[in-house]
């Protein structure tokens, strides 16, 4: 986790675990476009497979689809402390969402070693990017803003999390939290373009 903060303000970067397992199986049930925001594929590009035998008995597809975005949006809401415990074998605090809790039974293990894998990959970025100062980016941002408004900041968090995306850029989930792809920081202009509006809004 990285925290760019100083007073009244505090921007928070980091990725989550539960809502890298949710990617992963978004990707691997196929349900493009599924949840708000509609975010691009994972990256590294995880292999569809066919659901259909799964949960042709629980609701088919579009049950599946329906279930991932409810447990999307609560990952979100209560971001960074998931509500729903992803607890192996049975999952039980998804036997509401029964064509999900198929899914989840049947590819848990490869999508926990694939987040896994994705963490450790941002606890890299993340000291790589200590090491260059290239953090100090969003300090600049809100100090850019306050001086171009003469007045001391308004008192906000923004919280951006970031997941392994193919495409670079963010998406902007008012009141203050951005999801944004891992690879965009490394592309300050294109970052800037995305963040600092949000910055403008808030602080």
């Amino acid at each position: 986790m990285h925290v760019s903060d100083g007073q009244g303000w505090r921007i928070t970067m980091d990725t989550s675990g539960p809502m890298l397992i949710a990617l992963y199986l978004r990707d691997v049930a196929g349900l493009d476009g599924a949840g708000r925001p509609s975010l691009s594929h994972a990256d590294p590009k995880v292999r569809h497979a066919d659901h259909s035998h799964l949960t042709s008995d629980v609701g088919g597809i579009n049950a599946l689809k329906t279930e991932w975005e409810a447990w999307w949006e609560s990952l979100l809401k209560s971001y960074p402390n998931p509500v729903s415990e992803l607890a192996p074998p049975s999952f039980k605090a998804f036997g509401n969402s029964p064509a999900l809790q198929r899914v989840l039974q049947a590819h848990f293990g490869s999508a926990l070693g694939w987040a896994t894998d994705r963490i450790d990959e941002y606890a890299r970025l993340e000291a790589e990017r200590a090491a260059s100062g290239m953090t100090g980016l969003l300090s600049e941002m809100v100090e850019d803003r306050l001086l171009e408004v003469g007045r001391s900041s308004r008192d906000f968090d923004l919280t951006i999390i970031e997941l392994p995306l193919n495409e670079p850029r963010a998406w902007y989930l008012e009141p203050n939290t951005m999801i944004m792809s891992h690879r965009l920081m490394s592309q300050p202009d294109a970052f800037r373009s995305y963040v600092q509006p949000v910055v403008e809004l808030l602080a």
